[in-house]
């Protein structure tokens, strides 16, 4: 006898990208995710452009994907939304569309910690037989009466290193809702190096994903840039942002170049190449450590850096040498999404955490 599925609807609105997940148990219908370009000419997103797009794009994101999952408004059994961390201007209009929501169709108001999604975006599992479902890992069961994918999904203890533009985490997680930060940057996160480091290049906004293009072609042992010494688990990247940007001053001007940007041109994927094998080298030392001193060999990655070839391809080295059972998120999960957001809720909805309409949204929110 199959029993009807909770269907979760989650929105996710922390930056720049508006989105919108429907799940039914932990088998995901529909994500659909809708970018801003305004921010491409200021080289970084400005927090209140951001929120004007986001009050134009949550209506036609929900509609979307509620379209794609094939559910009407009243199916819906609860809503999740991203409380924090983010922009506050972004994060309430979301919070403020999923209250409205939910107190429409008297349902379940769910808040959910953005970081804490990312991590458990890896318990997401893809319904078989819809169209519109995305592909992901997941464990061979089914749930609620909906078959899914037959693959797998980390063991808990595991170890969760959580990369993007605004945090650089190391998460043991003993729990779906249990997760303790055990190291984490002390100044800018690993995404700001990157993205600091490509407008200092003139790469266009976002420079990340650029860095990882040219890196593939270009040779990681050429130059040489500082690792912070940084005591336990902790990171820290100012310094690699700061030697960085004197890096290409100074070389911009010796024998054989005359202006930086020359420097640039002639030795672009070199450079790159450089920069994302010590970003990598640093998280995967920090993360290295954190498994021989803990005994944990299920090691999964998180967060927009976590789409980064080089951090991938890493872990799957270490993988074999170290013998780690790795975990890595397909690209759609890895930067911001609601799917996340929803399958948090889902979690969060069988504990009964669900919270009043007075619940509000939180720039900075720790778990």
């Amino acid at each position: 006898m199959n029993t009807k599925p909770v269907i979760i609807l989650g929105i996710e609105s922390s930056c720049d990208d508006t989105a919108a997940a429907v799940l039914a148990g932990t088998n995901i219908l529909a994500n659909v995710v809708a970018g801003q370009e305004v921010h491409k000419s200021f080289g970084g997103v400005v927090p209140e452009l951001a929120s004007r797009a986001h009050q134009q794009n949550i209506i036609p994101v929900v509609d979307e994907a509620l379209k794609r999952a094939g559910v009407k408004r009243e199916e819906i059994s609860a809503v999740a939304f991203t409380q924090g961390p983010g922009l506050l201007g972004s994060l309430l209009v979301g919070g403020s569309f999923a209250k409205a929501f939910a107190l429409a169709l008297n349902i379940p108001l769910i808040p959910v910690n953005h970081m804490q999604a990312h991590i458990l975006a890896h318990f997401i599992r893809k319904k078989v037989d819809s169209p519109q479902s995305i592909v992901h890992s997941s464990s061979p069961t089914t749930d609620h009466g909906l078959p899914t994918t037959d693959s797998k999904t980390p063991q808990f203890p595991f170890l969760c290193l959580t990369v993007s533009g605004g945090h650089t985490q190391i998460v043991l997680v003993k729990d779906y809702l249990e997760m303790e930060i055990i190291g984490q940057t002390t100044d800018d996160a690993a995404g700001e190096a990157f993205d600091k480091a490509a407008k200092i290049m003139g790469l266009p906004y976002p420079g990340g994903p650029l860095i990882d293009k040219y890196a593939q072609l270009g040779n990681p042992l050429r130059y040489k840039f500082p690792e912070a010494k940084i005591a336990g688990y902790d990171f820290s990247f100012s310094g690699l942002k700061t030697a960085f940007m004197y890096f290409i001053r100074d070389n911009g001007m010796d024998n054989t170049c005359t202006t930086p940007e020359e420097f640039i041109s002639k030795n672009l994927n070199d450079i790159c190449a450089s920069l994302q094998h010590t970003i990598v080298q640093t998280l995967m030392n920090k993360l290295k450590l954190a498994t021989k001193e803990l005994g944990i060999s299920q090691v999964a990655i998180a967060g927009g850096v976590s789409a980064n070839s080089g951090l991938r391809n890493a872990l799957l080295a270490e993988q074999e040498k170290s013998n780690w059972n790795v975990f890595i998120p397909p690209f759609e999960y890895c930067t911001d999404n609601a799917a996340m957001i929803a399958i948090t809720g889902h979690y969060k909805l069988l504990q009964g955490q669900i919270e009043g309409e007075e619940t509000g949204s939180k720039a900075r929110l720790y778990f």
